[in-house]
């Protein structure tokens, strides 16, 4: 009969080669290409950047209650100007 504790293939009941060869297809069939369609996106969204949408002054977003204890107080401790605004609004308009 079936003894459940003998090791099939390999010392740890497994096929390694089956495995290995398993893992090497799975990079080179899907891994890869999934960079490669990764990479073809990236550069289309750099060729065509969005536009800067319009501000509008929501009174539940950027709230200050106090000023931050960096540089001016204003700006957020990661601020980008190009796509941060300001409570006031954007500071290269």
């Amino acid at each position: 009969f079936m003894n459940p504790l003998k090791p099939i293939h390999g010392p740890f009941g497994g096929n390694e080669e089956g495995s290995a060869h398993m893992w090497k297809m799975l990079t080179y069939c899907v891994a890869l290409p999934g960079v490669a369609v990764s990479m073809v996106n990236c550069y289309k969204k750099f060729k065509n950047p969005h536009k800067k949408p319009k501000f509008i002054p929501y009174s539940h977003l950027r709230i200050r209650t106090k000023a931050f204890p960096w540089g001016d107080g204003n700006h957020t401790l990661f601020h980008n100007p190009r796509v941060n605004p300001l409570p006031s609004g954007y500071e290269d308009d």
